[in-house]
């Protein structure tokens, strides 16, 4: 089981790393606030006849009295639609809106800032960590410094902003962890988008002003994130999270940054210089050192076995 669960995380990071292209495209045919809108309203329009689907389909089991048909908690399907929404809104508008300014394998490194602190992040919950976390933050930290300060002082604007986005991200995956053993996942990825679709959509007409002409111009990009990319990318990561480490769901999923490297070079021609991907190689070390089982934790599997 975990190893299909793990192949689905795989499939998401693919999608992932290659949306960032879409995105990067979409801003130019729209608002960034929009494009997270619109895209949330694709998401919502793909999931929710798949879930009246399988929703037949299960009624139908239960009405021939079949016992093995799993049950699930509707307050925490409404209550972890609403987090995860909450906390996805946030992460994709602010990375949307890095997008504007940053290169496509940058974004997707400094979004992938998320494998660090989705363990710090369960250790304030906790209380649990380990020595390798933090050094994983040292490390991560180091290459922030060559991938985001470019012979300056100050870090970027759009960096930062993208690293916020990774905060959120960091939570979102927090939270699926805990309500995706309550709730079917199809039905918390829709429950997801709905929040989303509301709040993106109220903040697109707060902010800017939606055109229907840059959003059909810009139906490719928008098609690809919206279907692909929030559709089935991040259903498989709900589904894929079942029953996974949240850390080691992170890892797997983090390989989306190396993908939107490729993407950006191979379809946008987008290179990053010696330096920048001196930082992208220290933060990627930093997501494998993060999942190294050392001291006590690799003694006590030794003597399990």
């Amino acid at each position: 089981m975990r190893l299909r669960n793990g192949l689905y995380l795989c499939l998401g990071a693919l999608i992932w790393g290659t949306a960032f292209v879409a995105q990067s495209e979409g801003n130019h045919y729209m608002g960034p606030v929009t494009f997270q809108a619109a895209r949330s309203v694709l998401a919502v329009l793909f999931l929710l006849p798949l879930v009246l689907v399988r929703k037949h389909a299960r009624d139908r089991r239960i009405a021939e009295g079949d016992r093995n048909v799993p049950v699930y908690s509707r307050s925490k399907l409404l209550l972890g639609g609403l987090c995860t929404g909450a906390f996805l809104t946030a992460a994709s508008t602010l990375q949307q809106i890095g997008l504007v300014g940053t290169d496509v394998g940058k974004s997707g490194f400094l979004t992938d800032l998320y494998i660090v602190l989705v363990p710090v992040l369960a250790f304030f919950l906790t209380g649990k960590s380990s020595l390798r976390i933090w050094i994983s933050v040292l490390i991560a930290a180091l290459g922030l410094y060559f991938l985001c300060f470019g012979g300056s002082v100050e870090i970027g604007r759009y960096d930062l902003i993208l690293i916020l986005c990774a905060f959120f991200f960091a939570c979102q995956i927090t939270c699926v962890d805990y309500f995706c053993r309550f709730c079917d996942g199809v039905e918390l990825s829709l429950m997801q988008f709905v929040t989303t679709t509301v709040i993106s959509v109220i903040l697109s007409f707060m902010f800017e002003k939606p055109e229907i002409g840059g959003i059909l111009e810009g139906w490719f990009p928008l098609f690809y994130a919206g279907i692909l990319s929030s559709g089935v990318a991040y259903t498989l990561q709900i589904v894929g999270q079942k029953g996974q480490d949240p850390t080691v769901a992170s890892l797997i999923m983090s390989l989306e940054s190396v993908i939107s490297v490729i993407s950006g070079w191979l379809i946008l021609h987008q290179t990053l210089s010696v330096q920048e991907g001196l930082g992208c190689a220290l933060m990627f070390l930093a997501t494998i050192f993060a999942q190294i089982p050392i001291g006590r934790k690799k003694a006590a599997e030794a003597q399990a076995r």
